[in-house]
C-alpha cells in the first residue's frame, strides 16, 4: 500500500511569514523565517519517514482487546516512543513541564503533520496535550508538579470522558456520580463510552478526565448542570505527595468499538467501579458564565473548545493527504485528449490534469484546504491576542470561529476526500490505493466534539450574540481589514467588491436570525446555513490576503510557481464558493416553517 506523504512546509512558512505575520508575530515570540523553517523540515522529515507508513498498518490490523488490556497495531509502540524520543509530542508544551516551549502556532503545524502521516497514532497525543493542559490550569500543585511532566514527557497519557450510553450532548443526563471522601478526594462510578485512545499500550498509564455529578445535601443525582464537574481520575492509584503509581484503580475497559475508521486508535467503553478521583478546579480563562457552573466545568468548556479546533485541523489533515494522492494520480493517469489541440501530448492519451471536472475536483479541494490550513493558523492566533477590533476582544472572535473550524472544516474535509476517491475513480475505490481509508478516517470528525448542528446551533445561540451582539462586528472588521489590505491592487479588486458584498449578505442573515421576533425554531433551522456562509466568508477574507501576500512577493522576484498557484485557488474560491453565500443567505431567511410542518408520526 502506498505511504508516502509530503509536509506542507513551504506552505506554513507562507502562512505564518508572510499572509499572517503581523497577527502572528505576538504569538511567535520572535521566532524567525529561517528557525521556523529548520523545525518545520525536522519534523516532516520524521512524519514522512516514522509515521506515514504506519497508517495503512493501523487501518489493516487495528487494535484488539484481551484480558481487560488493549493492543495497539503492529509498529505504534515503537512509533510513539521514537515521537517521543524526538520530542515532537511536547513541541509547544511549556519548558517548566518538560516541552520544548516553542511556539504552540509552531506546534498546530507539526499536529497537522501528524495528523495527516498517521492520525490514528497521533491522535493518542493529541488528546494527551489536551488533558495536560487543562491539567496544568485546573488541577492542584501536586498535579501540576507529578501529572502535567509526565504527560508531557508522554508516559502518560490522556483522555477525555464524557459521553454514556444514553447521553451524549444533553449533560444534564449524565448518571455518572462522584461521592465525597473524608481525604479530600472523590470516588467515581458510572460508565462511559466512546473514549478515543481509552486503553492502549504504548503508556505506563492513562489520566482519564471525567465529567461526573456530585449529589446535592440530600445525596439525590439530579438533571442539573450545576452538579456536574471535572474530575481527574488514574488508570493506575497516584500517590499525591510523590507521584508515583501504584496498582488499578477501579477503570475497567469493558470494550472497544468496531468502527468504519481510525482503527489504529482505540475507542473503549470504560467502566469506573468506585475510582478514586481528584476534583479539578476553574480555568482562569472561564467567561462569567461558566464561573458560575459548577467546579471543573469551565476546564471541560477550555478542553473542549481545544478539541473542536483540533478535530477540524485533524480532518483536514485525512483530506490533505488524500489530496495528495489524487492530484499525483491526475498527473499519471492517462485517458482521453484534451479539448483543445494546443494542450495535447501527442500521445494516443493525455493526463487526466487536463480535463476540466478532474480541475474542478483538484481545486475545489486545494482552494478549501489550503484556505482552511491558513484560516486554522489564524484561529489559534486571534485566541491568544490580548488586544481588540471593533471593541470585540480579539479572543472573542477566536472563540466565535472556533465551532465553523469544527464543522465547516470537517464537512468540507470529508467531501474533499471524497472529491479525491471519484478523481480516482475505481483506482480510489479499492484498498490498495489508501484513500478509501482516508474517507473513512474523515468521516468521524464531523461527529467528534458534538455533531456538527450542535456547533451550528452553538454558533447561533451562544457564539453570535457574545459582546452584546458584537462579536460578528469583530470578525466582519476582520474581514474588511483584508479587504482593505488589498484594494491597492487593481488585479484584485474584484475581489475586494466580492468579499464586501458577501460580508454584507452575512450581515442581513446573522441580523434576521437574532431578532427576538423569530420563531423559536428559527435558530435550529437556519444556524447551519448561517455556519457555512461564516465558513466560505472567512477563508475568502484568508484567500484575499494570502493573494495580496503572493503579489507583493512576486513583486520582489519570488517562487513565482509558488505564489502563481496560491493566486489561482484564491481566485477559484472567490468565482466557485463565495457566491454560495448569497443563496445560503435567502435560505437563512426562509425560516423553519417547512421543517416543522410535517407531523412527527410522518417521518
Amino acid at each position: 500500500m502506498p505511504t508516502s506523504y509530503k509536509a506542507p512546509v513551504e506552505d506554513y512558512l507562507f502562512i505564518l511569514h508572510e499572509v499572517f505575520e503581523r497577527e502572528t508575530a505576538h504569538a511567535m515570540h520572535g521566532m524567525s523565517r529561517d528557525d521556523t523553517r529548520a523545525v518545520l523540515e525536522q519534523a516532516a522529515r520524521f512524519f514522512e519517514q516514522k509515521w506515514a507508513p504506519l497508517d495503512a498498518v493501523g487501518d489493516e490490523h487495528g487494535c484488539r482487546l484481551a484480558d481487560g488490556a488493549v493492543t495497539t497495531p503492529p509498529g505504534y509502540k515503537e512509533g510513539y516512543a521514537a515521537m517521543r524520543e524526538a520530542g515532537w509530542n511536547s513541541v509547544s508544551a511549556p519548558e517548566e513541564f518538560g516541552g520544548a516551549g516553542l511556539p504552540d502556532l509552531v506546534g498546530q503545524a507539526v499536529r497537522e503533520f501528524s495528523a495527516s502521516a498517521c492520525n490514528s497514532l497521533g491522535l493518542y497525543a493529541g488528546l494527551t496535550n489536551g488533558a495536560h493542559a487543562t491539567v496544568q490550569r485546573t488541577g492542584d500543585d501536586w498535579m501540576r508538579q507529578h501529572v502535567v511532566p509526565a504527560m508531557v514527557a508522554g508516559r502518560w497519557s490522556g483522555t477525555m470522558c464524557l459521553t454514556e450510553p444514553h447521553c451524549g450532548t444533553d449533560l444534564r443526563l449524565m448518571k455518572t456520580r462522584a461521592v465525597p471522601n473524608p481525604d479530600g478526594s472523590w470516588t467515581i462510578s458510572g460508565t462511559k463510552i466512546f473514549i478515543s485512545g481509552g486503553d492502549h499500550d504504548l503508556t505506563e498509564n492513562v489520566v482519564h478526565l471525567v465529567l461526573a455529578k456530585v449529589p446535592d445535601a440530600q445525596g439525590r443525582i439530579l438533571d442539573d448542570l450545576s452538579k456536574v464537574s471535572l474530575f481527574l481520575v488514574s488508570k493506575r492509584s497516584i500517590d499525591p505527595a510523590t507521584g508515583e503509581l501504584g496498582g488499578a484503580n477501579g477503570v475497567v475497559t469493558a470494550g472497544i468499538e468496531h468502527k468504519m475508521g481510525l482503527k489504529g486508535n482505540a475507542t473503549c467503553s470504560l467502566a469506573f467501579e468506585e475510582s478514586v478521583a481528584y476534583r479539578l478546579g476553574e480555568s482562569a480563562s472561564a467567561t462569567g458564565a461558566q464561573r458560575k457552573s459548577s467546579a471543573g466545568m469551565s476546564g471541560m468548556f477550555d478542553m473542549m473548545n481545544s478539541a473542536r479546533l483540533g478535530t477540524g485541523l485533524q480532518a483536514l489533515a485525512s483530506a490533505s493527504r488524500a489530496y495528495g494522492k489524487a492530484a499525483d494520480h491526475a498527473r499519471e493517469r492517462l485517458a482521453g485528449r484534451a479539448a483543445k489541440a494546443a494542450d495535447r501530448t501527442g500521445a494516443p492519451a493525455d493526463p487526466i490534469v487536463v480535463h476540466p471536472d478532474v480541475r474542478r475536483l483538484l481545486l475545489k479541494q486545494a482552494s478549501f484546504l489550503e484556505g482552511g490550513r491558513a484560516l486554522g493558523i489564524h484561529v489559534r492566533a486571534l485566541l491568544e491576542d490580548a488586544g481588540e477590533i471593533a471593541g470585540v476582544p480579539r479572543a472573542l472572535v477566536g472563540g466565535f470561529l472556533t465551532p465553523v473550524v469544527k464543522a465547516f472544516f470537517s464537512d468540507r474535509s470529508f467531501e474533499s476526500a471524497n472529491d479525491a476517491m471519484q478523481l480516482m475513480g475505481g483506482h480510489g475505490y479499492i484498498r490498495e490505493n489508501g484513500v478509501e481509508q482516508l474517507v473513512r478516517d474523515c468521516r468521524i470528525f464531523q461527529l467528534y466534539e458534538g455533531a456538527n448542528g450542535v456547533q451550528a446551533f452553538d454558533l447561533a445561540l451562544r457564539k453570535l450574540p457574545a459582546a452584546d451582539g458584537r462579536v460578528l462586528d469583530g470578525f466582519l472588521a476582520l474581514v474588511e481589514a483584508s479587504a482593505e489590505a488589498a484594494e491597492g491592487s487593481e488585479s484584485l479588486r474584484d475581489l475586494v467588491q466580492a468579499l464586501r458584498e458577501a460580508s454584507g449578505q452575512l450581515k442581513a442573515a446573522a441580523t434576521w436570525l437574532a431578532s427576538p421576533e423569530r420563531d423559536p425554531y428559527d435558530i435550529g433551522g437556519s444556524s447551519y446555513d448561517l455556519l457555512d456562509m461564516v465558513g466560505i466568508v472567512a477563508i475568502a477574507s484568508t484567500w484575499l490576503r494570502a493573494a495580496a501576500a503572493a503579489e507583493a512577493l512576486m513583486a520582489r522576484g519570488d517562487a513565482a510557481p509558488f505564489l502563481a498557484r496560491k493566486l489561482a485557488l484564491a481566485r477559484y474560491w472567490f468565482e466557485r464558493e463565495l457566491p454560495m453565500v448569497k443563496a445560503l443567505g435567502l435560505r437563512v431567511a426562509q425560516s423553519s416553517a417547512c421543517l416543522m410542518a410535517l407531523p412527527a408520526e410522518s417521518f
